[in-house]
C-alpha cells in the first residue's frame, strides 16, 4: 500500500467524496484504510460495568483504499505516489510536483 498512517488524503469516490483527513489506522492485509471523519457510522454499544456504559457511538469504518488519494499540500490537489531511491534508500513522492513524502 503506497498510502501510511498519518497521512493526509483526499476520499475519491463513495458518499464522503471530496473530504481530506488524516489517516487514523491501516488494514493492509484487506487494503482499508480509516480516515479521520469520514464513512462515520453509528455503532450501539452493550453496557460492560459501571465504568463503560452502554450507548450509541458515532466511530469511523474503514474504506478501500482505492477510494483515497494522497492530498499533497504543497499543490492543494489529490496525486499519485511513487517509489524511487535517494541515496540507497526506497522513498516515496508525490507524481504531481515530485517532491518526497516524509
Amino acid at each position: 500500500m503506497r498510502i501510511k498512517k498519518d497521512d493526509i488524503v483526499k476520499v475519491i469516490a463513495g458518499k464522503d467524496k471530496g473530504k481530506t483527513g488524516k489517516v487514523l489506522r491501516t488494514i493492509p492485509k484487506k487494503d482499508l484504510v480509516v480516515v479521520e471523519k469520514v464513512n462515520v457510522v453509528t455503532k450501539h454499544m452493550k453496557p460492560k460495568g459501571p465504568q463503560a456504559p452502554g450507548g450509541i457511538e458515532k466511530m469511523e469504518a474503514p474504506i478501500h483504499v482505492s477510494n483515497v488519494m494522497y492530498f499533497d499540500s504543497a499543490s492543494g490537489k489529490a496525486t499519485r505516489v511513487g517509489y524511487k531511491f535517494e541515496d540507497g534508500k526506497k522513498v516515496r513522492f508525490a507524481k504531481s510536483s515530485g517532491k518526497t513524502i516524509k
